[in-house]
């Protein structure tokens, strides 16, 4: 679906989104018709997400054709990036809690704009080393 629009530089992307997509369907429907069993699941199920992120760095560097040495470092630099932000975020989360934000802010939508900045922050490392 990308290749024709030519938009194939977005897979890794568009595999975990739908993947992270597909995962919150399954939960929401477990949740609605299966409560012991997304009680059971407890956290399991939302690791998936996290495990389609993992496969994500995988599927990178087989695209990026890595050596092992290149592979375990670009893999490490994953893992260390992605908990950054996981510290950070959970800090302005944090924060967000004691803060009165006005109520069409409050939720989900605060969250949102918070994940937006962040992203846009992480943004200024792209391109920082060629």
């Amino acid at each position: 679906m990308l290749r024709p629009l030519g938009l194939e530089y977005l897979q890794t992307i568009a595999f975990i989104l739908v993947i992270a997509a597909f995962v919150q369907l399954v939960e929401i429907i477990l949740k609605r018709f299966a409560a012991a069993l997304h009680a059971a699941l407890g956290i399991y199920l939302p690791l998936i997400t996290t495990n389609c992120a993992v496969l994500g760095v995988a599927v990178m560097n087989v695209k990026e054709r890595h050596n092992f040495g290149q592979s375990v470092v670009f893999a490490t630099a994953a893992a260390v990036g992605f908990s950054f932000a996981l510290v950070i975020f959970t800090g302005l989360r944090e924060k967000i809690d004691r803060a009165d934000p006005p109520r069409a802010f409050r939720g989900v939508a605060i969250a949102l704009v918070t994940a937006g900045l962040l992203s846009l922050a992480f943004m200024g490392f792209n391109g920082l080393v060629k």
